[in-house]
């Protein structure tokens, strides 16, 4: 198995990786947006300083006013001051950016503006530290002046780091009580996951009650919901398991223990009749024991549960009833009964599986064999009725009282004084194949009032093409 198959899938740490990397992203792109804001509002008051510094500049130098005065040397900040640490420069210059005048060397030509009037700033660097500087023209003579004031920005990078400061820490310490907020919210969302995780684990490996649901998240209702069918399923098989282990140990009990006393008999005996008859008995305990392991093995294969309906095929009950009954002429004969079948008068055609069917069909006719009297007679019959098509088989035996027709589909349930041997176990296969087919089943008199009629009525086709053989 690959390592990707090994690894163990947590949701909390799942869920909490996703959070954290999204909390993350949040806090990033807020800082960098802060960050660009800040910059932005910080330059405003700065840039218009600067501005009125540079036309104080001008006013000095008379600059515009044809008599300029440019070996007039203003007063700027030098960056000595105390709480003035930024150095202020200026630079007149002609419109080819040749030097008139100044302080400093901002060399620039008038073509840099590309006719943009008014105050220019621009961003810069001077001896190593970064500057800001606002240009300005002015007309004198017939010409154009430029005033380029510059100054360094220390200040404009304090206040820009404190404005962050009190922006992304507290943004940091929000993303980190908004994280233990979310573990501790994951944590207490998946208490009810952990306690019926417990639940589970500490159950009894025989203990398949339903787990309770009412305290987990409505999103894991539909797991539970799926869990405890599956749980109510394997219920009902170990059930069905038990019933056939408890019915098998139950009913193979005495044949074996007859073989047993039977096969001492006879190793015993020096009699050859008493062999003889030792050894006719075993051969009837034997064919008593095949029949009931038969049986049992018939009941166990058609426990609603036992198998998936969803391999059902269509079938032919005519064909399939027609099959069946000529397959016990030859008994019934034996017993000078008339066995007889009816045939519905369209094609039939129902959902089900073929062998399950076959059994159910042969233990009802065995069944009325057993009990007609010589000189009966039993019907096999398929008709089609408006709730769909009906199996039936009629004899015109004994004949079942009405206090015994819930009881004899009962298992090993069997109708005291009837004379006849059996383990109680060819009703109750019929009525599990007939549960299995969503079948119903019906026990009524015969016709005349005599004798006893069993009809398996299969549920109705939903698609007439079927339903009429079509």
């Amino acid at each position: 198995m690959s390592a990707v198959e090994n690894k163990t899938f947590s949701l909390r740490s799942y869920l909490m990786q996703r959070l954290l990397i999204s909390l993350y992203l949040l806090w990033l792109v807020s800082t960098v947006v802060g960050y660009f804001a800040t910059i932005n509002y910080a330059n405003q008051p700065y840039d218009l300083v600067l501005l009125q510094r540079a036309n104080a500049v001008a006013e000095q130098l008379r600059l515009g006013s044809g008599h300029e005065l440019l070996d007039v040397v203003p007063s700027l900040p030098d960056g000595t001051e105390p709480g003035m640490p930024d150095r202020v420069v200026y630079t007149v210059t002609d419109s080819e950016g040749r030097k008139l005048a100044g302080t400093g060397d901002t060399l620039r030509p008038l073509s840099y503006r590309r006719g943009r009037p008014g105050p220019l700033f621009s961003n810069g660097e001077r001896e190593g530290q970064k500057t800001r500087m606002v240009s300005l023209t002015y007309p004198s003579n017939g010409k154009l002046l430029q005033l380029h004031v510059s100054e360094t920005t220390q200040q404009r990078q304090m206040l820009i780091r404190g404005i962050l400061s009190n922006i992304v820490i507290p943004q940091l310490l929000l993303t980190l009580i908004a994280l233990a907020v979310v573990w501790y919210g994951l944590k207490q969302g998946l208490r009810p996951l952990e306690r019926l995780r417990s639940e589970v684990v500490n159950r009894k490996r025989d203990d398949l009650s339903q787990l309770d649901g009412s305290q987990a998240p409505t999103e894991v209702r539909p797991l539970i919901d799926a869990v405890n069918d599956l749980l109510e399923r394997l219920k009902q098989v170990m059930a069905a398991q038990q019933r056939f282990v408890a019915d098998a140990a139950h009913q193979l009990r005495t044949p074996f223990a007859g073989l047993k006393t039977q096969s001492e008999l006879a190793l015993r005996s020096d009699d050859p009749q008493q062999k003889q008859l030792a050894l006719e008995h075993i051969l009837t305990s034997t064919q008593h024991g095949i029949r009931l392991v038969n049986q049992l093995l018939a009941l166990a294969r058609n426990e609603p549960d036992a198998q998936d309906t969803r391999n059902f095929t269509a079938i032919d009950l005519n064909l399939l009833a027609q099959e069946c009954t000529v397959n016990w002429v030859t008994m019934a004969l034996e017993k000078d009964i008339d066995l007889g079948y009816e045939s519905a008068s369209a094609t039939l055609e129902i959902q089900g599986d073929s062998n399950s069917l076959t059994e159910m069909l042969n233990n009802l006719i065995d069944n009325a064999i057993r009990y007609t009297p010589a000189g009966g007679h039993i019907t096999v019959g398929v008709s089609a009725t408006p709730q769909g098509a009906e199996l039936s088989v009629e004899d015109n035996g004994p004949g079942i009282a009405p206090q015994h027709r819930e009881r004899v589909f009962e298992r090993f349930y069997r109708i005291l004084g009837s004379g006849q041997s059996g383990s109680g176990l060819g009703l109750a296969i019929v009525a599990e194949v007939a549960k299995r087919h969503g079948a119903e089943i019906r026990l009524d008199e015969g016709s005349g009032g005599t004798g006893a009629r069993i009809g398996i009525r299969f549920p109705a086709c939903s698609d007439p093409a079927v339903r009429h053989g079509n």
